[in-house]
């Protein structure tokens, strides 16, 4: 049995409010809300990186874990691709940072959906019964890849930042890794392009073509479906769905397709604006602190990524 031993999630102490966008952009404060549903939320203030948050997150989940650093085979480190640096290795950093010296590192990109790829990568690559940990991480300067003095960018107004790390083993886990359902419509890969500037790139919609949220409850429906069936399950078995909190409107629009009440689902954008990947585990540590999963609880994560990938992973609680 494989899966997340353990997780841990970090924010920053920057924060960027509809306010300061408001006045950034000239965009009127009820229409970025329209978007970020929240007054502010969390970004990378200007002394801040996003590895030495993804190191604080992994140094919480290794102390919870137990784990000593040289059982550590991998260190995945998944994400967007913004990173601190350019032509240099996260991975390699947070390894650094933690004592890790035994492990092969190495990053992932696949946007918003690279944290779910990463743990399916982890799992795939381990040895039974070998004592064997995997850790994956994210924590990049997502937030500023949006140029919030554009107002065409809006809709990437909510973009923040947050780290996430996960402990994954083939023993002693808390959430058992089912499978995962994933695909790639690359109809949709210039819908969304970044540009270079003097600090780093600036992600702006370029497609005006119309229907990416119905395409994105659409894979999103049919993956879940394609999962649930692989397991022998319905939605009427699934404890949680969490969803990528980019778009409210795409989260109850799948809800309703698959018949589920907003109850099992979590709803973090009156708190925070879009983490990037680290979204549906903020979801899951907060359901895990509330004491609100059971053991053999069913859970979604769907996740997306620009490109555009849709995936949708099934985890199952197991109460230790």
């Amino acid at each position: 049995m494989s899966g997340i031993v353990d997780l841990a999630v970090a924010f920053p102490e920057g924060r960027v409010t509809v306010k300061e966008m408001a006045e950034l952009s000239g965009v009127s404060i009820p229409e970025i809300l329209e978007v970020t549903h929240c007054s502010q939320f969390p970004v990378l203030g200007p002394d801040e990186h996003g590895w030495e948050l993804a190191a604080a997150a992994a140094t919480e989940a290794l102390e919870r874990t137990g784990t000593d650093v040289d059982d550590i085979s991998r260190v995945i480190y998944a994400g967007a691709g913004y990173w601190d640096a350019p032509a240099w290795s996260p991975a390699a950093k947070v390894a650094d940072e933690l004592g890790i010296e035994g492990a092969h590192c190495f990053e992932v990109t696949n946007f918003c959906n690279a944290l779910t790829l990463g743990l399916r990568l982890a799992v795939d690559g381990l040895a039974p019964d070998a004592g064997e940990r995997v850790l994956v991480v994210s924590g990049e300067r997502f937030g500023a890849a949006a140029d919030r003095r554009d107002p065409d960018s809006k809709p990437v107004f909510n973009f923040g930042d947050a780290a996430t790390a996960l402990v994954v083993s083939s023993s002693d886990v808390s959430f058992e890794f089912l499978g995962t359902a994933a695909r790639t419509d690359p109809r949709w890969c210039d819908y969304f392009v970044g540009d270079w500037h003097d600090a780093g790139v600036h992600t702006r919609r370029r497609g005006r073509r119309k229907g990416l949220k119905d395409a994105y409850v659409d894979n999103f429906a049919e993956l879940a479906g394609r999962t649930l069936k692989s397991l022998d399950r319905d939605p009427a078995d699934v404890a949680y769905l969490l969803v990528n909190q980019n778009d409210k409107d795409i989260q109850d629009r799948l809800l309703d397709r698959l018949g589920l009440p907003p109850e099992r689902s979590v709803f973090n954008q009156l708190q925070y604006g879009h983490m990037g990947c680290s979204d549906t585990f903020i979801a899951l540590r907060q359901l895990l602190d509330a004491s609100a999963l059971s053991d053999g609880d069913l859970v979604l994560l769907a996740t997306s990524g620009a490109g555009f990938s849709w995936s949708v992973t099934a985890l199952r609680h197991r109460a230790v």
